[in-house]
């Protein structure tokens, strides 16, 4: 079980930060054997999955350790949240997913800091990124968030486009200035045919995906797969798992 922060002690600052970076090193080499066993199991080399590590409600400190033990690739749901703590950490080697609903009001504050936005899922949040990418002189790669407990035409509880809706909204991303088409993205659903059905469920989105690189041949990124289901999300082929819990520990309650 993923082992949380410790709580300040005697020690003073740097022991406890010495004892956090053990904890989070220990964490990373489960989720590693995890990742390592479930690559073996589906008959899939281990450089095939990248980890990206979900940071909400931790601290910038914690980033910043995660990123002396090797982590690349670290992800938040909240601008509010993610900007500053990006900002931070400026100077670190890091890759910012965005993987939170997104509203269209936040976009100028995340296309400043986020490499690739996961949750893309309507053609006006996609006019408002390609607006603000320019505007920064950046360009963001967009993983088109899919529902699959969604009918034709309709958003999903925790947002995403109806698996139906991917290729138009994956032309206007390919079609709008500084953005790029890089893949897929999905949640687990809680609702619909999918439901309790991880892996069915992924392998769903890997369908999904084939049909995207039939013409958009360099979107071959797979998001899927979070703490409780990754090996589920690995052995349907994701290339990349979002893992938070696992190792950071259980998060605070959000005030």
């Amino acid at each position: 079980m993923a082992r949380g922060p410790p709580r300040p002690g005697a020690g003073g600052g740097h022991a406890v930060t010495e004892d956090r970076k053990t904890q989070l090193a220990e964490n990373l080499a489960r989720v590693e054997e995890r990742i390592s066993a479930a690559c073996a199991q589906a008959g899939r080399p281990r450089d095939e999955v990248t980890l990206i590590v979900v940071t909400k409600t931790y601290p910038a400190s914690d980033v910043r350790l995660l990123a002396e033990l090797g982590v690349r690739q670290v992800a938040e749901n909240r601008d509010q949240e993610a900007a500053v703590k990006a900002a931070e950490c400026a100077d670190l080697p890091l890759t910012w997913h965005f993987v939170g609903q997104l509203q269209t009001n936040k976009v100028r504050s995340v296309a400043g800091y986020a490499g690739i936005v996961q949750s893309v899922d309507r053609a006006r949040l996609v006019t408002a990124l390609s607006k603000e990418a320019v505007r920064a002189g950046r360009e963001l790669g967009c993983l088109i968030q899919v529902a699959l407990d969604a009918e034709s035409g309709v958003r999903g509880e925790r947002g995403g486009v109806a698996p139906d809706g991917v290729a138009a909204l994956a032309g206007q991303i390919a079609g709008a200035q500084g953005l790029r088409v890089d893949g897929v993205m999905t949640v687990a659903p809680l609702a619909g045919p999918y439901a309790g059905r991880e892996l069915a469920a992924f392998e769903r989105l890997m369908e999904i995906s084939s049909d995207l690189r039939a013409d958009h041949p360099a979107a071959t990124m797979v998001s899927a797969g979070m703490s409780a289901d990754l090996e589920h999300a690995v052995a349907a082929g994701a290339t990349h798992v979002r893992v938070g819990t696992a190792v950071l520990g259980v998060r605070p309650r959000l005030r």
